[in-house]
């Protein structure tokens, strides 16, 4: 089914009746845009609600006993709003009438989750004039509640081979008796990549209120470029650093099929958003794809003298964190000198115990120790084969007065990686994206 696109939309581009028109617009200019997977409604502005913030607090009430007419009249408007601005003939009354019921009855958290996404299914495969698909259907878990990605797969691929044109909710499905099972929050994006693999389609769209990826967070960085072609490597660098992009599990079903991934603007729709892809040419004039970064680690780092010959340093000094159940972030190493990074909440109050054990199991000349620092990922394909992208980013630091405290780069050739103080994070990352900025071979133009 390589001529169909799955189009999955997110809470905001679900909010209201105009969002809702804009979403036809978009699913209708395309004929390849067989499947949609809706969210459930997001806010409309800063003091609303999302659907299922609500649907949760009405499940809260509900389990302790409580009256939650109050808020799911709230809920019941939010729809009947959506279908009466459309003229929708659909009698939604009777659907909401019978989820109150059986939350009110005991229904579990992730069945009242759930219903934000349903509900929104039906007015939209109403408006669309496409067939409703329930994910209890196509999403299978088993008795345990784990995805079953093999039972799924045939059920999509059965199922689907019937529909020219369907509507899917996200967020959910079901075990073999039908207890609904929600995936995390943010989950509709799972439920698309899931879709999308199982019919093996061309594209998997995501559609949120933002144009893609940009080059850089635009809290610090003012008006950073879009990224216009990422790869999954690539994402994967950037988000491990804390850019925010798609939900981990969303990735995985798409990227093993090697279908690609374009994050689009619903309120833009003409914007070629960012293209996540499996692979890419790599590239060797110095082009970086995107700079993310975190504050608040630590580096605690050991001297010894001829620490490159003895045999199981590094091991035991890795053992003395994974004891005390501290996750690593990054190892660079020296010839006589090994630095371990490490979250401030990860170590919290085990300094002094880990210090201490470093001292007995590894005997090193010296421990010192770097709060209060930061990580800077520049992120790029094949970097290592372009010259002069090291040069560029120390000499933009250096400029700026920021002192660089680590730097390593890993085997990916992906990225290099700069510790820096937390105080100059900010001025920092403007720096290096300047630099770039003005490069009129930027891998993003």
């Amino acid at each position: 089914m390589k001529d169909i696109i799955v189009a999955k939309f997110g809470g905001s581009s679900l909010a209201d009746s105009t969002q809702f028109i804009k979403v036809r617009d978009i699913v209708k200019s395309d004929i390849r845009r067989r499947y949609v997977i809706p969210s459930a409604p997001g806010k409309r502005n800063s003091k609303d609600h999302k659907i299922t913030d609500l649907l949760y607090m009405c499940y809260q009430l509900a389990s302790h006993g409580l009256n939650f007419d109050e808020v799911y009249a709230i809920i019941e408007k939010r729809y009947k709003d959506i279908c009466d601005e459309l003229n929708l003939s659909l009698q939604i009354d009777k659907t909401l009438n019978e989820i109150k019921d059986k939350i009110k009855n005991g229904a579990s958290r992730d069945y009242s989750a759930s219903r934000g996404e349903y509900l929104n299914a039906i007015i939209l495969s109403n408006y669309l004039g496409f067939e409703f698909i329930d994910a209890a259907e196509l999403i299978l878990f088993d008795n345990k509640g784990n995805f079953d990605s093999e039972t799924t797969e045939e059920k999509v691929k059965s199922r689907l081979s019937e529909v020219s044109y369907g509507v899917i909710p996200g967020f959910y499905g079901a075990k073999e008796n039908g207890e609904i099972i929600t995936f995390s929050r943010g989950g509709s994006d799972i439920t698309g990549s899931i879709i999308t693999s199982g019919i093996d389609g061309e594209l998997y769209e995501n559609w949120t209120d933002v144009s893609g990826f940009l080059m850089a967070d635009p809290r610090i960085v003012k008006n950073p470029k879009p990224i216009k072609i990422i790869t999954y490597k690539e994402l994967r660098e950037l988000s491990y650093m804390g850019a925010p992009v798609l939900h981990e599990e969303a990735i995985f079903p798409v990227k093993k099929a090697g279908i690609p991934i374009n994050i689009k603007n619903t309120n833009s729709p003409e914007d070629p958003g960012t293209m996540i892809v499996n692979d890419h040419t790599p590239i060797s004039s110095g082009n970086i794809t995107g700079i993310s970064g975190k504050k608040d680690f630590t580096v605690i780092s050991i001297e010894k003298t001829l620490l490159n010959s003895e045999t199981g340093i590094l091991r035991k000094l890795i053992s003395v964190f994974e004891t005390n159940d501290i996750s690593i972030e990054h190892v660079p190493t020296g010839i006589d000198s090994i630095s371990v990074v490490v979250s401030n909440s990860e170590l919290n109050s085990k300094m002094n115990k880990v210090i201490e054990e470093i001292r007995i199991y590894c005997n090193p000349d010296s421990i010192s120790c770097y709060p209060n620092m930061a990580l800077i990922a520049v992120v790029g394909r094949g970097m290592i084969k372009a010259k002069g992208v090291s040069a560029k980013v120390f000499s933009a630091l250096g400029n700026s007065g920021v002192n660089v405290r680590m730097i390593t780069q890993g085997s990916s050739e992906l990225n290099i990686i700069i510790g820096i103080e937390n105080d100059d994070f900010d001025k920092a990352m403007t720096a290096i994206y300047k630099v770039f900025e003005n490069d009129s071979s930027m891998e993003s133009d």
